[in-house]
């Protein structure tokens, strides 16, 4: 596996001058993000039609309109070339981009992405619950994410500036602070945005994390969803451990609790 690695991290190397330039960040971020949402919005359009594929979604009598997407996919254009690629050149300037030749370790990048995503975690819960218990703050800043009770993928950057600019922070400062490899760092970005867009998916899927995962440890786009319905429970983006803890934990919609 570490001869893998090795192998992957040259490819990369091989485009080192990309990965190096102020740019590479925003464009990155863009891609990767569109890219994971196609499926889920291929979903969306199929899933008007196809029964099999609407009985997957979580809230199936609700479909984002195309007015709805372009709003969205607006806000994510601007926020990133108005906001977030200003801040990433300055952050360029201040700490240009190092390239070692050698690759991570496997339990070097295993931990580390593990470590940058459980930080996160914890980063955004506190943001997220001060951001719904002081009214000034989810009108100010937090109030635009809620527009839509139902969420889907492209759902998922429709924020404000002060909300992108803060939880892309908490992204980009972990792995500094950890003193990841570059391949960490990437790996860490891929995932991270990887499990946003499928925690505002609205889809239930047999392979999705939240399944992968024993013990409810992780609560995936069920848990996300009920958030977005109930607007006072599940304030972690992914793992469950921090709402157990301060009793906001939602397993069900109170309406719909199976348990009655």
């Amino acid at each position: 596996m570490a001869v893998l690695l090795q192998m992957l991290w040259d490819l990369v190397l091989g485009y080192g001058d990309v990965l190096s330039s102020p740019f590479f960040p925003v464009l990155f971020s863009i891609s990767i993000y569109l890219l994971f949402c196609l499926p889920f919005l291929l979903l969306d359009c199929l899933s008007v039609w196809v029964a099999p594929i609407r009985s997957y979604k979580i809230q199936p009598n609700n479909t984002i309109s195309w007015g709805a997407a372009r709003s969205c996919l607006g806000l994510f254009l601007y926020n990133h070339l108005v906001y977030i690629l200003p801040t990433t050149v300055l952050h360029w300037y201040w700490r240009p981009v190092s390239l070692p030749r050698e690759a991570p370790g496997v339990p070097s990048l295993t931990c580390g992405v593990l470590a940058c995503l459980l930080m996160f975690d914890f980063q955004y819960f506190v943001w997220h619950i001060l951001h719904h218990r002081i009214p000034w703050l989810y009108r100010t800043f937090h109030k635009v994410h809620h527009t839509f009770t139902a969420p889907s993928a492209l759902t998922t950057e429709h924020s404000g500036a002060w909300e992108v600019l803060s939880l892309g922070f908490f992204a980009a400062i972990n792995p500094c602070i950890l003193g990841c490899h570059p391949l960490t760092e990437l790996a860490f970005f891929l995932l991270n945005i990887w499990l946003s867009v499928e925690d505002h998916c609205g889809y239930d899927l047999p392979w999705a994390p939240h399944r992968w995962v024993p013990w409810g440890l992780y609560g995936g786009a069920p848990h996300h969803d009920l958030h977005h319905l109930t607007f006072k429970s599940n304030y972690a983006p992914y793992f469950t451990h921090w709402d157990r803890l301060a009793g906001t934990l939602l397993r069900h919609h109170p309406k719909t609790d199976p348990r009655g």
